[in-house]
């Protein structure tokens, strides 16, 4: 819907003081802003005065577009005159003229949102000014509009006169904030000046702090390593002395003494465990533990892990099961580090459930990006104070089990920092006497240190084939992405896709699209003015762009350039066939 404002007939030098008073005035009146009302009253004044030198008369008019918000103030400006040479110089800023023409022009393109020029000897010039409202301005009906028009009648008509006094107060305006402004600089710098020597102090203690904490971490990660690793020997040595006297390899034992032996062999087992988890924590501390992303199913791992761990079932009384959904997909990370959470919650939950059921599951989060692996059993649970005590190195809870179920204090937070390493978390939600349930979400392809030396994702973007035509596909909804894939498979064309404006650009410059198909509304923004601005550039205005949005506001998007405009959902037919119509020949 075009909704015609005002018009103002340019005629003798006053009218140009007119069409820049009535800018202003319909500016604010639409809810610009001071100093947007500014530029769209500049820019109207700089074209309607060449309007006024260069021809023999013409005509401004203001009207509103579009029936959502935000809607566009459109500024025509026409002449019957002889048309304008050298457009693509002047637009460039290269042109050079005694009589200044072609700066205003030039000037006005960067004072508002679009600007559409039609020139041509024998027909005139047509300049349109498009300019988005504020995105709180109310949604201007015809009613509305009506009532704009009435208010610009009633306003003075001592055009010179008010119209010099409102430039004076813009300039006196302008002129205090600079002041203003300048003044601010001056004592930020003198405050910025005392902050920096503060500061510089401040880092030299700081960084004398960080060396003898970075000396004291160093000493004590190498410790652990060396302890860990000094320790490991003669462990060995006690677990392999310990299975030779119980195999009776040496003779017979005594009940008794094979109770002993048992016990000497279980306390080895139990402290070679612990030296395990000191040299991993040791290694993730010290940064020294390398990440070996690969792409694998995780219904693979689950039966890798079903068969690893039922020798921990002792009785049935629990039982194990493992659940994937099916809209899962892969995983890209570590699954060696993956598995080793897993185990120790695995673990943990079948030492702490005497009867029920220990449940494993996968599902991908809402997000698409992240996977959500929780171990749930119908153990003893955890009471909420030390939900996050148990994540801490060496920290065990009490419990009725304690006394026959040992462990190191050492398995969740190591846990928590293999996890951390890929990129996720850990948690625990858990009600005492109903059980408990561990939880990790992991980024669905790692990105961290060693992803770019591995193959391609798990859920690779589809291939671009150079022999076919790119198309850049702006939409955040993966289901129509997938549906525009299909759509073009077996023709001509092929899918660049972007889930928002910030993958849109990089996509454009690492290869130009020969066309775009956007959806208005992203993840709660809107792409109006990317359209607007795409269709500015001198670089990309060429490229035609099609819209496909649920917004009903057609008549906005081709004011801003769109090339085709559909509501979804958007039939084949129609898609293929307005791709090769705006990427034919002619175009």
């Amino acid at each position: 819907m075009t909704v015609r404002i005002l018009t103002v007939g340019i005629k003798a030098e006053m009218d140009v003081v007119a069409s820049r008073q009535r800018a202003r005035q319909i500016a604010s009146l639409c809810g610009f802003p001071a100093q947007d009302q500014a530029r769209i009253a500049t820019a109207v004044s700089e074209l309607a005065r060449n309007v006024y030198n260069y021809t023999s008369g013409g005509r401004v008019e203001f009207s509103i577009e579009g029936d959502t918000a935000p809607q566009v103030l459109l500024i025509r400006i026409e002449d019957k005159g002889p048309g304008i040479k050298d457009l693509d110089l002047i637009l460039s800023g290269r042109y050079q003229s005694t009589t200044g023409m072609g700066f205003g022009i030039a000037g006005a393109r960067r004072l508002v949102d679009q600007c559409d020029i039609d020139t041509g000897a024998g027909k005139g010039t047509c300049i349109v000014l498009k300019k988005l409202l504020p995105r709180d301005a109310p949604v201007l009906a015809s009613l509305q509009i009506g009532e704009i028009g009435a208010r610009l009648a009633a306003l003075p008509s001592n055009v010179t006169l008010s119209e010099v006094q409102e430039q004076n107060r813009e300039l006196l305006v302008t002129l205090a904030e600079l002041k203003a402004r300048q003044e601010e600089l001056l004592q930020l710098t003198r405050e910025l000046e005392d902050t920096n020597r503060g500061v510089v102090a401040l880092y030299a203690e700081l960084d004398e702090k960080a060396d003898h904490l970075r000396r004291a971490d160093e000493m004590k990660s190498r410790f652990l390593s060396n302890m860990s690793h000094e320790f490991r020997t003669p462990l060995s040595s006690i677990r392999a002395l310990s299975k030779l006297l119980l195999s009776r390899a040496d003779g017979d034992l005594t009940a008794e003494q094979e109770k002993q032996v048992s016990f000497i062999l279980k306390g080895a087992e139990s402290l070679a465990e612990l030296v395990n988890d000191l040299l991993d924590l040791a290694k993730i501390e010290a940064g020294k533990v390398d990440v070996r992303p690969v792409s694998f199913e995780i219904g693979d791992m689950f039966s890798a892990l079903r068969g690893m761990l039922r020798p921990l079932l002792v009785t049935e009384s629990v039982s194990l099961v493992f659940e994937v959904a099916p809209d899962t997909g892969v995983l890209f990370t570590d699954e060696a580090k993956v598995s080793q959470i897993l185990r120790n919650f695995i673990s943990n939950a079948l030492k702490f459930t005497e009867a029920g059921v220990v449940r494993v599951a996968a599902e991908r989060l809402p997000d698409q990006e992240s996977i959500r692996i929780s171990v749930s059993d119908t153990g003893l649970g955890i009471a909420a104070e030390n939900q996050q005590l148990i994540f801490e190195e060496f920290s065990q809870v009490e419990n009725r089990l304690q006394n026959r179920i040992k462990g190191t204090g050492l398995g969740l937070p190591l846990c928590r920092n293999l996890a951390r390493l890929l990129g996720g978390d850990v948690g625990v939600e858990s009600v005492p006497g109903e059980g408990s349930t561990f939880w990790v979400v992991l980024p669905a392809r790692y990105a961290g240190p060693g992803a770019d030396a591995v193959p391609e994702a798990a859920e690779p973007q589809p291939a671009i084939d150079p022999a076919k035509i790119p198309v850049l596909v702006v939409e955040d909804h993966q289901q129509t992405r997938m549906l525009y894939e299909k759509y073009l498979d077996g023709t001509e064309f092929c899918v660049v896709p972007a889930r928002n404006l910030r993958e849109a650009e990089a996509s454009w410059i690492a290869r130009q699209p020969a066309a775009v198909v956007l959806d208005i509304m992203l993840a709660g923004t809107d792409s109006w003015r990317w359209l607007a601005e795409t269709k500015n550039d001198d670089r990309r205005k060429n490229v035609p762009i099609i819209v496909a949005t649920e917004v009903d506001d057609r008549r906005k998007g081709f004011s801003l350039g769109a090339d085709a405009y559909f509501i979804k959902p958007v039939i084949h037919d129609e898609l293929i066939e307005t791709l090769r119509k705006v990427t034919g020949p002619a175009q």
